[in-house]
C-alpha cells in the first residue's frame, strides 16, 4: 500500500474513532440527565442506552488502536469494519427519525440528524477512499 493511502487510512481511523469515544461518553453519562438536556428520547430503563454507550466506545477504541496501535504491535478495527458499522448505525438512526414519530423538542431532531448526517459522511469518506485505492492497485 502506498504510504499517502496508509496515510489517510489513519487519519480516517482517527477521525472515527474520536466521534465513536465522543457518543460513547454521551450515552455512558445517558442516566445522568444527558438526554433531557440534549432533547433526544429517554430510554426506560436506562441500561441499553449505556450499554450500546459501552459499545461505541469500544469501537473507538478499536478504531484508534488500528490507527495508531501499529508500531507496538496492536491491532483494532479495520476500515472496512468502520464502513459497515457507520452505514448500519446512521442507517437505522434516519430511518427511525423519519419512520417512528418521536415527541421530543426541535433541538433534539437536530442532535439526531447531525449525528446521522456527520457519521453517514465519514462513512461515505471511508468508502470513497477505499474505492480510490482500490482503483490505483487494479
Amino acid at each position: 500500500m502506498p504510504m499517502g493511502n496508509h496515510t489517510r487510512d489513519k487519519k480516517l481511523l482517527i477521525l472515527d474513532g474520536t466521534v465513536n469515544l465522543l457518543l460513547g461518553a454521551i450515552l455512558l453519562c445517558f442516566p445522568m440527565g444527558i438526554a433531557s438536556w440534549l432533547g433526544v428520547p429517554e430510554g426506560r430503563p436506562n441500561f441499553y442506552p449505556v450499554i450500546l454507550g459501552a459499545v461505541l466506545f469500544g469501537i473507538g477504541v478499536a478504531l484508534l488502536l488500528e490507527a495508531l496501535g501499529g508500531p507496538k504491535g496492536f491491532r483494532g478495527l479495520g476500515l472496512e469494519g468502520a464502513i459497515a458499522i457507520n452505514f448500519c448505525g446512521a442507517g437505522a438512526l434516519a430511518v427511525w427519525l423519519v419512520a417512528v414519530p418521536l415527541k421530543i423538542p426541535w433541538r433534539g431532531y437536530v442532535v439526531l440528524w447531525v449525528i446521522a448526517i456527520s457519521v453517514l459522511l465519514i462513512g461515505m469518506l471511508e468508502l470513497i477512499h477505499q474505492f480510490c485505492r482500490r482503483c490505483k492497485v487494479e
